[in-house]
C-alpha cells in the first residue's frame, strides 16, 4: 500500500509524488502545545531505582512541581501541609506533657508543690493539637498558654513559629505564582489547525494563522520554527525556519489584536524546500513558536503548535478574517479563521488577504 503526499514547484504547479508506506508516527509536540514524549522506559528489575530517582528529582525541584500542578492537587496540598503541621507539632506538645507530667496534674491552676506546667489545661491530645493550631494561627484564646519557667515549652514554641512562617511563605508565593503565571495568558492564542502553501508576493511561501483570542492585545509578537526531520541517519535533526509578517520582516509585530498570517518564503535556501517542494519522502514535523510580552505588565509568554505533512494544505490561501460592518467598524469572522480556498474557487467578493493586504469585504 502506498500512501501520497503533495508537492509543488516554485512555478506554483501542484504535483503529486507516491510515498512508501510507514509506520504512524508519534507527534513530538501536540496541537494545543504539549509535550508528547515519554520518559524513557526501564526494564523491570530496575523499576523500583528509576522511581526513586524520579521522586528525588521532583524534590529538588518542588517549587517547580508545586507551581505546575493542577488547583485541585495545589488545594489539597495546601490543606494536608498545614494539618501535617498542626498535627505534628501537636503530637510534639502532647509528648512535652507526657514528658514532664502535666497529664497527671488534675488541676492546672494549682499543681503541687514545686511542678512547673509547661503548657496550661494540655490534659488530652485533643488539647494538644487546639493548642497547636492557636499557636500557629495566633488565635490566642487565652486559656492555654505556655510557661515561661519551662525552657522546653518556649524551645518548642519558637520552632513551631519559625516553621510555620516558613511554610505560609511557600504556600502564599505559590498561590501568586500559579495565578500569575503567563502560561494562562498563551492559552488564549489560537494557531490554526492547518497551514497552506501558496503565492505571496510572486513567491511560493509557507502560510500559518495565529489570532488573540482576547481584547488585550500583547506587544513584541514573533513567530519562529524548527524543522524535525529524519537526516542522514539521525532520527530527529533540527532546523531553525524564520517566519515574517507582511513587510515587517524578521521584526517583531509591535501589536496582536487581529489574526495575523505569518509566512515563509520557500526558496531554495528553504529547509522545506525538498520536502515541500521537490517531494521527499522523509518523515518531519514542523514546530511553531510564538512569543509575545503582556502589555500591562511585560511578562514574556508563548504558544507552541506543530504540523505534520498531511496538515499542510497546497496550492491554497487563507481567506480574510478581518472586514467591516455596515458602520464602518472593524469586525474579526472567528468562522473564517482557519478556512482556506484555492485559487481557482476564489471570485471577487471572496478576495484573499494577507493580514490587511487585500479587500477587507467578506461575504
Amino acid at each position: 500500500m502506498t500512501t501520497k503526499s503533495n508537492s509543488i514547484n516554485l512555478d506554483g504547479k501542484a504535483s503529486s509524488s507516491p510515498l512508501l508506506s510507514s509506520p504512524t508516527r508519534q507527534r513530538l509536540v501536540t496541537k494545543d502545545g504539549h509535550c508528547a514524549l515519554r520518559p524513557p522506559l526501564c526494564s523491570s528489575g530496575s523499576w523500583r531505582g528509576a522511581l526513586g530517582r524520579a521522586w528525588l528529582l521532583a524534590l529538588q525541584d518542588l517549587w517547580g512541581l508545586l507551581v505546575g500542578l493542577r488547583w485541585r492537587w495545589v488545594l489539597l496540598a495546601f490543606c494536608s501541609s498545614f494539618l501535617a503541621h498542626w498535627l505534628l507539632f501537636a503530637c510534639m506538645w502532647y509528648l512535652l506533657a507526657h514528658l514532664n507530667g502535666d497529664l497527671a496534674v488534675q488541676d492546672h491552676d494549682a499543681p503541687p508543690q514545686g511542678h512547673v506546667v509547661c503548657v496550661k489545661h494540655i490534659t488530652s491530645f485533643t488539647a494538644a493539637f487546639s493548642f497547636s493550631l492557636e499557636t500557629q494561627l495566633t488565635i490566642g484564646y487565652g486559656t492555654m498558654f505556655p510557661s515561661g519557667d519551662c525552657p522546653s515549652a518556649i524551645a518548642l514554641l519558637a520552632v513551631q513559629m519559625l516553621l510555620g512562617l516558613m511554610l505560609e511563605a511557600f504556600i502564599t508565593g505559590a498561590f501568586v505564582a500559579k495565578i500569575a503565571r503567563p502560561q494562562k495568558r498563551a492559552g488564549a492564542i489560537q494557531f490554526s489547525p492547518q497551514a497552506v502553501v501558496g503565492q505571496y508576493q510572486e513567491q511560493m511561501c509557507l502560510m500559518l494563522r495565529a489570532t488573540n483570542m482576547l481584547q488585550r492585545p500583547l506587544v513584541d509578537v514573533k513567530v519562529s520554527g524548527v524543522l524535525y526531520k529524519e537526516h542522514e541517519g539521525q532520527a530527529l535533526h533540527q532546523t531553525s525556519l524564520d517566519f515574517h509578517l507582511d513587510q515587517l520582516g524578521q521584526q517583531p509585530c509591535p501589536f496582536f489584536i487581529f489574526p495575523l498570517t505569518f509566512y515563509h518564503p520557500l526558496d531554495r535556501q528553504s529547509p522545506l524546500y525538498p520536502t515541500l517542494c521537490e517531494g521527499t519522502s522523509n518523515h518531519f514535523e514542523l514546530v511553531v513558536f510564538l512569543s509575545a510580552l503582556q502589555e500591562g505588565t511585560g511578562d514574556s509568554c508563548q504558544k507552541r503548535t506543530s504540523y505534520l505533512r498531511q496538515e499542510i494544505q497546497f496550492d491554497r490561501r487563507f481567506v480574510p478574517a478581518l472586514g467591516m460592518d455596515a458602520r464602518g467598524r472593524y469586525m474579526v469572522s472567528s468562522q473564517h479563521f482557519d478556512t482556506t480556498h484555492s485559487k481557482e474557487s476564489l471570485n471577487k467578493d471572496c478576495v484573499v488577504q494577507i493580514n490587511g493586504d487585500g479587500s477587507d469585504r467578506m461575504e
